[in-house]
């Protein structure tokens, strides 16, 4: 790979046949079908089925086990009166869930509260001594939403104190259930629910279907919130839930909704899964992360619009807050890191700091991953209990979950999946669980597998890719799990620009041009790749595409995420004599500066202190992928033997000359003749003395002068003693050509033109044929 791609490319091409036959049944653009088919869409009737979902996509609730027994318990609570208290999760599906269930009670007239456990005091799930506290508060019936499924003890306490109790959940279920009055969750081991991803919001719709007798649409704005952040699977019913749910926030009226729109700074008419995801979802996250989640669901519930700007900004600055304190905590584990390994990274990350946020370590684990693309634990260090508690996640090969459990022994507490986890250990357990990990790691990961995978699977060409064609990729949206946003990837095409922009210059922007087609492209961050294109260069790259519109006008861009070529590059130096106007783009490591003379050797270690300059004979180059050719050869059949040989992957061509004889040429005939002439008539001239005043009345140079005595003398045509030049009478005619002077002048004549002054398409054919012919010949160790 001649310009690396930043990750591993894994290019898996939908089937050309399939991607025809849905572009012709559903009528539907080429990009359109091959994202569909690349993520096994193929038959036209299942993909229009997939398109175009509405309310008949969904379930009936009573599909779901127990929900006839959880409705009969809540309608009777409702018409005794009695207090039903909803249980739920502080993050964003947590409080959606609570959200809608406390909506759809209300619509009944039931008397219902919620409460939710602080992450810090309480921890995760069903909490007695939160229970009690319903149960002190007068509730008679506990729902819990988006937890309370591995709550088995605390279930029963509930049960104990005399409430009634109903899970409702979605997250993993372990061989014993608890003992509540009905459990709803969609993979329930008695149940027969035809689609078993729903998120905790999901679930909490499907019961408030079941109690209102009806689908309140409305509430799907809270169930498109939760199910995205809640990262489940976008198909079946999430698929429809999500969709609609967005068209529905884009024109909502709830005072919440548009608080957290505003200032989340979105247009709610442009509201996508994205929005949610990162903008919407963060700020509904940032209270449980931080303490009491529950102005998050006060928020979205609220119908007055100045109490709902209230939380918004409450949320928003807890928010920020939440970001101040994921840098800092990132910095400092990025600091450890580099202390610690410098840039020998090892297998897994476990990095500890003493009052860390336990709330956000998660995050921090996430960045970690990101930057390093390793297994990540960031652990919050307590030393008052001698405990420490935090987050893991996961790179694709390595189990989080199974590499966790060798270790049980030294983790009281532990839960998670292959991807990701929370843990807890005494703090002395800390490096033993390290060194245990990175054991671990190194006997399952391979080289390969510590550089990052990126699943290409949209291949496109530029005349596929128009505004009209990706406007109307909402009919694909929304993308997410199980759906993946699409990777696009253009192949083989050359820049008519490269070019680095931004205040700091560095961003990229490219033009890429193919037969008829062009397409703007913005690599934000990777300025540094213009100083490692050619235009010549074919090259492929991968991103996201978008809309720009700019001053009314719209065009399509691609927002570069890697790019890589299998072409060496020739950078043209020649006209850039000062090395410190070209010095910054050479790459500092596996580059050789190479020089054919000695002279140069020594010009060029003077320019450019702290450098190895290497003399082009054998033994005296060090491998390296880069070469710079300071200046010319002594021929260019040495210069094809150096090139030959390393085969690098760029050629930086400097060729610097001290005296360039390309524009002075050689004396004609005609001057020759002259010159000839005039000896013969005075015998003798002391060219010592009186060159400069020959040259100045013939207007030429007095090295051309020169040069035509040391012709002349090398053909035995005049005697050079001290000076002075003397006809030889007797000497025999030979033509000019057989002067070794003369010779030299002309090879160098023509190395410079091929070289110094020949066109770049011209220097890089040369510089090919020599890299080509390297492949098929032995590597002899002469030099020319």
């Amino acid at each position: 790979m001649l310009i690396e791609s930043m990750k591993r490319w894994t290019i898996d091409r939908p089937d050309e046949n399939s991607v025809q036959q849905l572009m012709k049944e559903l009528n539907i653009p080429s990009m359109h079908a091959k994202i569909l088919a690349s993520r096994g869409i193929t038959d036209p009737v299942a993909a229009k089925a997939f398109l175009y979902m509405d309310e008949t996509s969904m379930h009936d609730p009573y599909l779901l086990h127990d929900m006839d027994i959880a409705v009969s318990m809540i309608q009777k609570k409702i018409e005794t009166n009695e207090k039903i208290a909803i249980f739920g999760d502080y993050d964003a599906d947590g409080v959606t869930s609570i959200s809608v269930l406390k909506t759809a009670l209300e619509r009944l007239g039931a008397d219902v509260f919620f409460a939710i456990p602080d992450r810090f005091l309480h921890g995760y799930g069903p909490n007695k001594e939160l229970f009690l506290e319903l149960y002190e508060q007068g509730a008679s019936l506990i729902i819990t939403v988006d937890n309370g499924i591995s709550g088995i003890d605390e279930v029963a306490y509930a049960k104990s104190l005399g409430m009634d109790v109903i899970v409702t959940d979605h997250h993993e279920m372990g061989e014993v259930l608890p003992a509540a009055d009905a459990i709803i969750h969609p993979r329930h081991p008695e149940g027969s629910y035809p689609f078993e991803e729903l998120a905790g919001v999901g679930v909490a719709f499907k019961l408030a279907c079941a109690l209102l007798e009806d689908v309140p649409l409305d509430l799907l704005e809270f169930v498109a919130i939760g199910t995205v952040a809640d990262l489940v699977p976008l198909r079946d019913e999430n698929r429809y839930f999500v969709k609609e749910g967005l068209r529905r926030l884009r024109l909502s009226h709830r005072p919440g909704i548009r608080a957290l729109i505003g200032v989340s700074s979105t247009v709610q008419s442009e509201l996508t899964e994205d929005t949610i995801g990162f903008t919407m979802g963060p700020r509904l996250n940032a209270a449980g992360r931080l303490g009491d989640a529950s102005p998050a669901v006060d928020l979205l519930t609220t119908d007055d619009a100045a109490t709902a700007s209230m939380l918004a900004e409450e949320l928003d600055g807890l928010n920020k807050e939440r970001q101040a304190i994921v840098k800092m905590i990132t910095e400092e584990a990025d600091q450890m890191i580099t202390t610690l390994y410098g840039e020998n990274i090892p297998h897994v990350l476990v990095i500890a700091g003493e009052g860390w946020n336990a709330g956000v370590v998660g995050i921090v684990a996430s960045r970690l991953t990101d930057k390093y693309y390793r297994p990540s634990i960031v652990l919050s260090i307590d030393p008052e209990t001698g405990m420490a508690k935090g987050s893991a996640r996961s790179i694709a090969g390595f189990d989080l979950f199974g590499e966790l459990s060798k270790n049980a022994q030294l983790l009281p507490h532990f839960g998670g999946h292959q991807m990701a986890a929370g843990l807890s250990l005494a703090i002395n357990d800390i490096d033993q669980l390290r060194d245990n990990l990175i054991r671990q790691a190194e006997e399952v990961l391979t080289d390969d597998m510590l550089i990052p995978e990126l699943l290409i699977d949209v291949p496109l060409a530029i005349d596929e890719i128009d505004v009209s064609v990706l406007e109307s990729l909402e009919l694909l949206r929304p993308f997410g799990m199980a759906f993946d946003k699409p990777t696009f990837m253009i192949e083989e095409v050359k820049a008519e620009s490269i070019r680095k922009i931004g205040a700091s210059k560095n961003h990229l922007k490219l033009t890429l041009a193919d037969l008829s087609n062009s397409l703007d492209t913005i690599g934000f961050g990777i300025g540094h790749l213009a100083d490692q294109l050619t235009p010549d260069v074919k090259f492929s790259v991968i991103g996201d595409l978008q809309v720009n519109e700019w001053n009314g006008h719209k065009k399509p861009q691609l927002l570069l995420k890697d790019i890589r070529t299998d072409e060496w590059q020739l950078f043209d130096l020649r006209g850039m004599r000062e090395p410190m106007r070209w010095l910054p783009i050479i790459p500092e490591k596996k580059t050789a500066f190479i020089a054919f003379r000695e002279a140069s050797v020594h010009h060029f270690q003077t320019m450019l202190k702290g450098i190895a300059i290497h003399l082009a004979e054998p033994g005296l180059i060090p491998n390296a992928d880069h070469i710079v050719l300071l200046d010319m050869p002594h021929s260019k059949g040495q210069l094809e033997q150096l090139v030959g040989q390393m085969n690098p992957k760029r050629v930086y061509a400097h060729f610097y000359v001290p005296d360039s004889m390309y524009f002075d040429g050689l004396p004609d005939r005609s001057q020759f003749g002259w010159f000839y002439s005039f000896l013969k008539n005075r015998g003798s001239f002391d060219a010592g003395t009186h060159s400069a005043q020959l040259a100045k009345h013939k207007g030429w140079k007095v090295e051309t002068v020169q040069f035509m005595s040391q012709v002349f003398s090398e053909l035995g045509f005049v005697k050079m003693e001290n000076g002075l030049v003397s006809m030889i009478e007797t000497a025999a005619k030979r033509d000019l050509s057989e002067a070794p002077t003369y010779q030299r002048r002309v090879q160098q004549m023509e190395l410079e033109q091929q070289l110094l002054y020949a066109p770049y398409i011209e220097l890089k054919r040369l510089l090919s044929s020599a890299r080509s012919e390297a492949v098929d010949r032995e590597e002899t160790g002469v030099w020319i």
